[in-house]
């Protein structure tokens, strides 16, 4: 019904502000959905620095395995309390980071058979590893031109 009284008023999706968007995205209220993505963000921090911390216990490779891990699955389902899980997983696969959250999605999956099932310790580091660079690039491609300041920074150091 509000959506029939803003196409009626003149208002489009395209003048609603950002607040409007996302109260769309979920029945939640606003606070609410605010509330549970500072939740689930602070707590994948949390979980990614005890992984990490736990890296260094003998025997510690799985936990830090699970844990960084872990950590990195919250921090990126904390955004879908702001926009709703399926506005967040379309823009996941879209063109402009889909290899990004394909890379991504598959260094969890890789880390945590490294290190529960395959017991490389090398490789299970190698993947978190690129588990953050490939959740950076997936983060970046939301803020306009950063992938291309970031590409160009880094061309300009290597001449």
């Amino acid at each position: 019904m509000e959506k029939l009284r803003r196409v009626l008023s003149g208002q489009d999706d395209e003048e609603q502000g950002l607040t409007a968007q996302v109260l769309d995205a979920s029945t939640l209220s606003f606070n609410t959905r605010l509330k549970w993505f500072a939740i689930c963000f602070v707590s994948g921090i949390f979980f990614s620095i005890l992984g990490t911390g736990l890296l260094w216990l003998p025997g510690g490779i799985k936990l830090f395995a699970v844990f960084y891990t872990f950590g990195n699955i919250a921090a990126l389902a904390s955004t879908c309390f702001l926009m709703g899980p399926v506005k967040q997983l379309k823009k996941m696969f879209e063109t402009t980071r889909l290899l990004a959250t394909v890379i991504m999605l598959l260094c969890f999956v890789l880390t945590l058979c490294a290190a529960l099932w395959w017991h490389k310790k090398g490789l299970a580091v190698l993947f978190c590893i690129l588990q953050f660079l490939s959740m950076t690039w997936y983060s970046l491609s939301y803020i306009p031109y950063a992938r291309d300041a970031v590409i160009k920074c880094c061309s300009s150091l290597l001449s």
